[in-house]
Protein backbone atom coordinates (compact mmCIF):
# COMPACT_ATOMS: atom_id res chain seq x y z
CA UNK A 1 0.00 0.00 0.00
CA UNK A 2 1.26 3.55 -0.77
CA UNK A 3 2.13 5.73 2.03
CA UNK A 4 0.74 8.76 1.26
CA UNK A 5 1.93 12.41 2.72
CA UNK A 6 -0.12 15.20 3.51
CA UNK A 7 0.44 18.51 0.67
CA UNK A 8 -0.43 20.77 3.73
CA UNK A 9 -0.31 20.46 7.48
CA UNK A 10 -1.93 22.54 9.82
CA UNK A 11 -1.84 22.72 13.95
CA UNK A 12 -4.41 20.01 13.75
CA UNK A 13 -5.36 19.33 10.63
CA UNK A 14 -4.08 17.24 6.97
CA UNK A 15 -4.94 17.77 3.84
CA UNK A 16 -4.02 15.10 1.06
CA UNK A 17 -4.57 15.47 -2.65
CA UNK A 18 -6.44 13.16 -4.54
CA UNK A 19 -6.19 14.48 -7.80
CA UNK A 20 -9.35 16.07 -8.48
CA UNK A 21 -10.76 15.85 -4.92
CA UNK A 22 -8.92 16.63 -1.44
CA UNK A 23 -8.79 14.23 1.96
CA UNK A 24 -9.12 16.41 4.89
CA UNK A 25 -7.70 15.04 8.19
CA UNK A 26 -9.06 16.18 11.49
CA UNK A 27 -5.96 14.54 13.99
CA UNK A 28 -6.11 14.18 17.20
CA UNK A 29 -3.61 17.05 18.33
CA UNK A 30 -4.56 19.93 20.56
CA UNK A 31 -2.97 23.47 19.76
CA UNK A 32 -3.41 26.35 22.73
CA UNK A 33 -1.99 29.48 22.03
CA UNK A 34 -0.77 28.80 18.53
CA UNK A 35 1.50 25.99 20.53
CA UNK A 36 1.04 22.10 19.17
CA UNK A 37 0.89 20.49 22.26
CA UNK A 38 2.58 17.00 23.22
CA UNK A 39 -0.54 15.30 24.05
CA UNK A 40 -3.19 13.64 21.71
CA UNK A 41 -6.42 13.67 22.66
CA UNK A 42 -8.30 10.47 21.57
CA UNK A 43 -11.84 10.91 19.33
CA UNK A 44 -10.98 15.03 19.25
CA UNK A 45 -10.34 14.85 15.11
CA UNK A 46 -13.73 12.23 14.59
CA UNK A 47 -15.76 15.20 16.86
CA UNK A 48 -14.32 17.77 14.44
CA UNK A 49 -15.02 15.79 11.61
CA UNK A 50 -18.56 14.17 12.45
CA UNK A 51 -19.31 17.57 13.81
CA UNK A 52 -18.73 19.40 10.66
CA UNK A 53 -20.23 17.02 8.45
CA UNK A 54 -23.58 17.13 10.72
CA UNK A 55 -23.95 21.15 9.86
CA UNK A 56 -22.63 20.91 6.51
CA UNK A 57 -25.65 18.25 5.93
CA UNK A 58 -27.99 20.65 8.37
CA UNK A 59 -27.36 23.59 5.71
CA UNK A 60 -26.68 22.67 2.38
CA UNK A 61 -29.92 24.41 1.46
CA UNK A 62 -29.07 27.67 2.26
CA UNK A 63 -25.22 27.17 0.28
CA UNK A 64 -23.79 24.07 -1.53
CA UNK A 65 -20.71 23.03 0.73
CA UNK A 66 -17.45 20.80 -0.36
CA UNK A 67 -17.96 17.27 1.18
CA UNK A 68 -18.41 14.78 -0.90
CA UNK A 69 -18.02 11.74 2.18
CA UNK A 70 -17.19 10.94 5.47
CA UNK A 71 -16.77 7.04 4.70
CA UNK A 72 -13.38 5.65 4.09
CA UNK A 73 -14.30 2.89 1.74
CA UNK A 74 -14.92 6.26 -0.72
CA UNK A 75 -11.27 6.91 -0.19
CA UNK A 76 -7.84 5.80 -1.82
CA UNK A 77 -7.13 2.14 0.49
CA UNK A 78 -4.71 4.00 2.76
CA UNK A 79 -7.22 5.69 4.44
CA UNK A 80 -8.63 2.86 5.06
CA UNK A 81 -6.87 1.82 8.67
CA UNK A 82 -7.96 3.01 12.30
CA UNK A 83 -5.76 6.06 12.45
CA UNK A 84 -8.00 7.42 9.85
CA UNK A 85 -11.79 6.35 10.40
CA UNK A 86 -14.76 8.81 11.18
CA UNK A 87 -11.59 12.09 11.05
CA UNK A 88 -11.44 12.06 7.11
CA UNK A 89 -13.54 13.85 4.60
CA UNK A 90 -13.55 13.58 1.17
CA UNK A 91 -13.89 17.31 -0.60
CA UNK A 92 -14.29 19.01 -3.67
CA UNK A 93 -10.97 21.03 -4.83
CA UNK A 94 -12.10 24.99 -4.28
CA UNK A 95 -10.24 28.01 -4.89
CA UNK A 96 -10.44 29.24 -1.18
CA UNK A 97 -11.57 33.26 -0.91
CA UNK A 98 -8.79 34.73 1.36
CA UNK A 99 -11.37 36.01 3.90
CA UNK A 100 -12.31 34.73 7.07
CA UNK A 101 -15.68 35.47 7.71
CA UNK A 102 -16.30 35.91 11.18
CA UNK A 103 -19.51 35.96 12.87
CA UNK A 104 -20.64 37.65 16.82
CA UNK A 105 -23.86 36.91 18.05
CA UNK A 106 -22.40 37.71 21.82
CA UNK A 107 -19.94 40.26 22.76
CA UNK A 108 -16.99 38.17 24.47
CA UNK A 109 -12.95 37.78 23.88
CA UNK A 110 -11.61 40.56 21.70
CA UNK A 111 -14.96 42.05 20.73
CA UNK A 112 -15.36 42.19 24.64
CA UNK A 113 -12.00 43.95 24.89
CA UNK A 114 -12.22 46.34 22.04
CA UNK A 115 -15.98 47.49 23.13
CA UNK A 116 -14.44 48.32 26.91
CA UNK A 117 -12.05 50.54 25.04
CA UNK A 118 -13.87 52.57 22.84
CA UNK A 119 -17.77 50.87 22.39
CA UNK A 120 -16.92 49.07 18.98
CA UNK A 121 -16.32 46.34 17.89
CA UNK A 122 -13.76 45.90 14.37
CA UNK A 123 -14.66 49.26 13.82
CA UNK A 124 -18.52 48.75 14.23
CA UNK A 125 -19.98 50.88 16.58
CA UNK A 126 -22.54 48.59 19.44
CA UNK A 127 -24.92 50.25 21.77
CA UNK A 128 -24.02 51.40 25.22
CA UNK A 129 -24.03 50.03 28.47
CA UNK A 130 -23.69 45.99 26.92
CA UNK A 131 -22.29 43.84 29.62
CA UNK A 132 -19.84 40.87 29.18
CA UNK A 133 -21.18 38.11 26.99
CA UNK A 134 -24.40 40.03 26.28
CA UNK A 135 -26.38 38.77 23.20
CA UNK A 136 -26.18 41.59 20.79
CA UNK A 137 -29.27 42.99 19.20
CA UNK A 138 -27.90 41.77 15.97
CA UNK A 139 -25.50 39.35 15.07
CA UNK A 140 -22.26 41.16 13.54
CA UNK A 141 -20.28 40.10 10.64
CA UNK A 142 -16.42 41.20 11.17
CA UNK A 143 -14.06 39.65 8.48
CA UNK A 144 -10.47 39.48 8.78
CA UNK A 145 -7.19 38.74 6.31
CA UNK A 146 -6.20 34.70 6.29
CA UNK A 147 -2.59 34.66 7.23
CA UNK A 148 -0.41 32.31 6.59
CA UNK A 149 0.47 30.16 9.31
CA UNK A 150 2.41 31.78 12.21
CA UNK A 151 1.52 34.95 11.07
CA UNK A 152 -1.71 36.61 12.38
CA UNK A 153 -5.19 37.36 11.12
CA UNK A 154 -6.06 41.13 10.55
CA UNK A 155 -9.64 42.21 11.20
CA UNK A 156 -10.78 44.53 8.92
CA UNK A 157 -13.90 46.52 7.78
CA UNK A 158 -16.69 45.22 5.38
CA UNK A 159 -15.28 47.90 2.97
CA UNK A 160 -11.78 46.78 3.50
CA UNK A 161 -12.99 43.53 2.61
CA UNK A 162 -15.03 44.31 -0.87
CA UNK A 163 -11.11 45.84 -2.08
CA UNK A 164 -9.60 43.09 -0.58
CA UNK A 165 -11.30 40.83 -2.98
CA UNK A 166 -11.67 43.21 -5.78
CA UNK A 167 -7.93 43.26 -5.73
CA UNK A 168 -7.53 39.63 -6.35
CA UNK A 169 -11.05 39.15 -8.54
CA UNK A 170 -11.05 42.22 -10.38
CA UNK A 171 -14.47 43.11 -10.92
CA UNK A 172 -15.87 40.43 -8.37
CA UNK A 173 -15.00 42.79 -4.95
CA UNK A 174 -18.38 44.02 -4.10
CA UNK A 175 -20.45 41.04 -5.18
CA UNK A 176 -18.12 38.29 -3.34
CA UNK A 177 -17.55 40.51 -0.22
CA UNK A 178 -21.70 40.80 -0.05
CA UNK A 179 -22.31 37.23 -0.97
CA UNK A 180 -19.89 36.33 2.23
CA UNK A 181 -21.75 38.56 4.74
CA UNK A 182 -24.76 37.44 3.43
CA UNK A 183 -24.28 33.93 3.78
CA UNK A 184 -22.51 33.77 6.56
CA UNK A 185 -25.60 35.72 8.62
CA UNK A 186 -27.76 33.67 7.10
CA UNK A 187 -25.75 30.16 8.44
CA UNK A 188 -25.06 31.70 12.00
CA UNK A 189 -29.21 32.87 12.39
CA UNK A 190 -30.21 29.09 11.24
CA UNK A 191 -27.44 27.35 13.02
CA UNK A 192 -27.85 29.59 16.35
CA UNK A 193 -31.41 28.93 16.58
CA UNK A 194 -31.04 25.00 16.03
CA UNK A 195 -28.22 24.91 18.90
CA UNK A 196 -30.32 26.83 21.54
CA UNK A 197 -33.05 24.11 20.67
CA UNK A 198 -30.57 21.57 21.87
CA UNK A 199 -28.94 23.71 24.76
CA UNK A 200 -25.78 25.67 23.28
CA UNK A 201 -25.31 28.93 23.04
CA UNK A 202 -22.90 29.64 19.64
CA UNK A 203 -21.53 32.97 20.71
CA UNK A 204 -19.48 33.84 17.80
CA UNK A 205 -17.94 31.51 15.08
CA UNK A 206 -16.07 31.23 11.69
CA UNK A 207 -16.44 30.26 8.21
CA UNK A 208 -14.31 30.19 4.72
CA UNK A 209 -16.01 29.84 1.62
CA UNK A 210 -14.10 29.20 -1.61
CA UNK A 211 -15.20 29.20 -5.71
CA UNK A 212 -16.14 25.62 -7.14
CA UNK A 213 -14.85 25.31 -10.65
CA UNK A 214 -18.07 27.35 -11.89
CA UNK A 215 -17.50 29.82 -10.03
CA UNK A 216 -20.20 29.60 -7.71
CA UNK A 217 -19.62 30.28 -3.93
CA UNK A 218 -19.32 27.13 -1.85
CA UNK A 219 -18.84 26.66 1.73
CA UNK A 220 -15.18 24.82 2.64
CA UNK A 221 -12.73 24.15 5.43
CA UNK A 222 -14.45 23.46 8.91
CA UNK A 223 -17.95 24.27 10.02
CA UNK A 224 -18.85 24.76 13.64
CA UNK A 225 -16.90 22.80 15.54
CA UNK A 226 -15.85 23.84 19.32
CA UNK A 227 -12.01 24.82 17.31
CA UNK A 228 -13.76 27.18 15.53
CA UNK A 229 -16.86 28.30 17.43
CA UNK A 230 -17.50 29.41 21.02
CA UNK A 231 -20.20 27.35 22.52
CA UNK A 232 -21.39 28.15 25.96
CA UNK A 233 -23.98 25.99 27.77
CA UNK A 234 -27.59 27.31 27.67
CA UNK A 235 -28.87 26.25 31.17
CA UNK A 236 -25.95 28.37 32.91
CA UNK A 237 -25.97 31.40 30.65
CA UNK A 238 -25.39 34.39 32.40
CA UNK A 239 -24.47 37.63 30.68
CA UNK A 240 -22.49 40.06 33.40
CA UNK A 241 -18.85 37.66 33.23
CA UNK A 242 -17.12 35.42 30.56
CA UNK A 243 -18.48 32.15 29.74
CA UNK A 244 -17.99 28.16 30.57
CA UNK A 245 -17.12 26.59 27.50
CA UNK A 246 -16.96 23.36 25.05
CA UNK A 247 -13.66 23.78 23.97
CA UNK A 248 -10.13 23.81 24.91
CA UNK A 249 -11.06 26.18 28.64
CA UNK A 250 -10.09 23.27 30.99
CA UNK A 251 -6.25 23.08 28.37
CA UNK A 252 -5.70 26.80 28.50
CA UNK A 253 -6.94 27.61 31.96
CA UNK A 254 -4.21 24.66 32.95
CA UNK A 255 -1.33 26.25 31.40
CA UNK A 256 -1.88 29.51 32.25
CA UNK A 257 -2.16 28.13 36.32
CA UNK A 258 1.48 26.01 35.35
CA UNK A 259 4.08 27.98 33.89
CA UNK A 260 6.96 25.97 32.98
CA UNK A 261 4.55 23.07 31.60
CA UNK A 262 6.60 22.16 28.39
CA UNK A 263 3.44 22.01 26.61
CA UNK A 264 1.68 18.76 27.93
CA UNK A 265 -0.68 18.39 30.23
CA UNK A 266 -1.93 16.19 32.71
CA UNK A 267 -4.09 13.33 31.53
CA UNK A 268 -6.92 14.49 33.67
CA UNK A 269 -7.14 17.83 31.70
CA UNK A 270 -6.53 15.83 28.58
CA UNK A 271 -10.45 14.29 30.11
CA UNK A 272 -11.88 16.69 30.59
CA UNK A 273 -10.85 18.72 27.42
CA UNK A 274 -12.47 15.58 25.14
CA UNK A 275 -15.82 14.78 27.58
CA UNK A 276 -16.74 18.51 26.55
CA UNK A 277 -15.83 17.81 22.64
CA UNK A 278 -17.90 14.63 23.28
CA UNK A 279 -20.86 16.45 25.20
CA UNK A 280 -21.29 19.23 22.86
CA UNK A 281 -21.35 16.76 19.98
CA UNK A 282 -23.84 14.70 21.49
CA UNK A 283 -26.28 17.68 22.33
CA UNK A 284 -26.24 18.75 19.19
CA UNK A 285 -26.86 16.09 17.16
CA UNK A 286 -28.51 13.34 19.85
CA UNK A 287 -26.36 10.89 19.09
CA UNK A 288 -23.35 9.70 20.53
CA UNK A 289 -20.26 9.57 18.98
Amino acid sequence: MEILKPVKEGKVREIYDNGDTLIMVATDRISCFDVILHNTVTNKGKVLTQMSKFWFDLTKDLVPNHMLSVDTADMPEYFRQEAFEGKSMLCRKLEMLPVECIVRGYITGSGWASYCKDGTVCGIRLPEGLSESEKLPEPIYTPSTKAEIGDHDENISFEQSVDYLEKRFPGKGAEYAARLRDLTLALYKKCADYALSRGIIIADTKFEFGLDENGNIVLGDEMLTPDSSRFWPADTYEAGHSQPSFDKQFARDWLKANPGNDWTLPQDIVDKTIAKYEQAYELLTGKEI
